[in-house]
């Protein structure tokens, strides 16, 4: 990786200066991708694009911008964007600040005022690496400002024509996208959450790779589809939407169950009951329970402890497992165990009708209760 200090002035880089919104932000004579099409949208509010200029005005120092030298010889901004974009848009005359107490656009300064500013000299770090040098050095650098995302970081290294479409697709929050799956996936589009999550869903979790595979890809279809499958898989096995289906994770539940011939009417009904079983605690675990068969996403209500203190002194304190007791030393199932020693189970198993009444208690030493409970 190269790195070299270059002194730049806001004259120089607001020379030029483009917004052309969707497609990107330019300046420094049209050498520089401010805002690449991978970027977020600007995100600086009032105070903080002011106290950008209030910074500038007094000449103290501002916080050190980082740039990306591309082979032809032109630069993006990694790191300083907003800041960049505050300044170029203040000279462009897009916004005033409070001088004084007085709203005052570059227009309205002194001409010994706006020459200040042009001529501040910015302190611009120019970096020469492969991608995964840029991403590490990208993630090293990333502590200033607006914090950027994991996908932002990514977005930043590996840009491109399928980047391009993908964002099309996941990052707007009017996209297509957002508009079929917002009620079962969280996150923001503008802050590449749901691009992310759909990568990690798509690659198993292994999301650079991904990206640096299709890098180069004209479009992002592949990915767009398997969402939409992933999506309209959900739709058509679980019919009746409840708010708990937004931010599972369906994605891997799509790739293993997705060829299983559920009856929906009968997974409805069922859910239904798990929604009114008092026992069932995480309501949002019905529906990767339904699919897995895996009680631990339920999170069984446990038993309280007057119904485990009576349970023991019913026990005279001995595992409720008698002589299959798995403590070492004790298969006459004799050993009187500390309270603390022993967990509550249902006797009759949650998954056959037991419920977590005292009448359904039982202490089981810590052994058994953990054999118990792997089988």
């Amino acid at each position: 990786m190269k790195i070299e200090l270059k002194e730049v002035t806001i004259r120089d880089v607001a020379e030029d200066f483009v917004d052309n919104d969707e497609q990107g932000v330019t300046g420094y004579k049209g050498k520089l991708n401010i805002r690449p099409k991978y970027q977020r949208e600007f995100v600086y509010d009032e105070k903080k694009r002011g106290a950008v200029l209030d910074t500038i005005r007094r000449g103290f120092p501002l916080n050190v911008i980082y740039w990306a030298l591309n082979e032809d010889g032109t630069y993006e901004v990694l790191d300083g964007q907003q800041r960049t974009i505050s300044f170029c848009q203040y000279v462009a005359g897009d916004f005033s600040i409070s001088i004084d107490g007085r709203p005052m656009a570059f227009h309205n300064l002194t001409q010994p005022q706006k020459e200040a500013i042009l001529d501040y000299e910015l302190m611009v770090y120019v970096c020469e690496g492969n991608e995964t040098e840029k991403l590490d050095w990208f993630r090293t650098i990333n502590i200033a400002g607006e914090k950027l995302t994991d996908q932002e970081l990514r977005n930043a290294v590996y840009t491109g024509p399928w980047l391009t479409h993908a964002k099309s697709i996941f990052s707007k929050s009017n996209g297509a996208a957002y508009g079929l799956a917002s009620k079962y996936v969280p996150g923001s589009p503008i802050r590449q959450e749901l691009l992310e999550i759909a990568l990690k869903w798509k690659s198993g979790g292994k999301i650079e790779y991904y990206m640096s595979d299709h890098q180069h890809d004209p479009t992002a279809n592949e990915l767009w589809t398997y969402f939409r499958n992933v999506i309209e898989w959900v739709q058509l096995t679980f019919t009746t939407y409840r708010k708990e289906m937004k931010g599972i994770e369906w994605g891997p539940l799509y790739d293993k169950f997705k060829d299983e011939p559920y009856d929906p009417a009968e997974l409805e009904k069922r859910i239904v009951a798990l929604v009114r079983d008092p026992d069932v605690t995480k309501k949002k675990g019905i529906y990767t329970y339904i699919l897995t068969g895996d009680e631990r996403h339920l999170s069984i209500r446990q038993f309280d402890d007057n119904m485990k203190h009576a349970a023991y002194q019913a026990q005279n304190g001995m595992c409720g497992a008698g002589a299959k007791c798995k403590t070492p030393g004790n298969d006459d199932g004799r050993h009187v165990f500390e309270l603390e020693e022993m967990h509550g189970d249902h006797i009759t198993p949650w998954s056959k009708g037991g419920k977590t009444v005292a009448e359904n208690c039982q202490m089981l030493c810590i052994p058994c209760n953990r054999d118990k409970r792997d089988l």
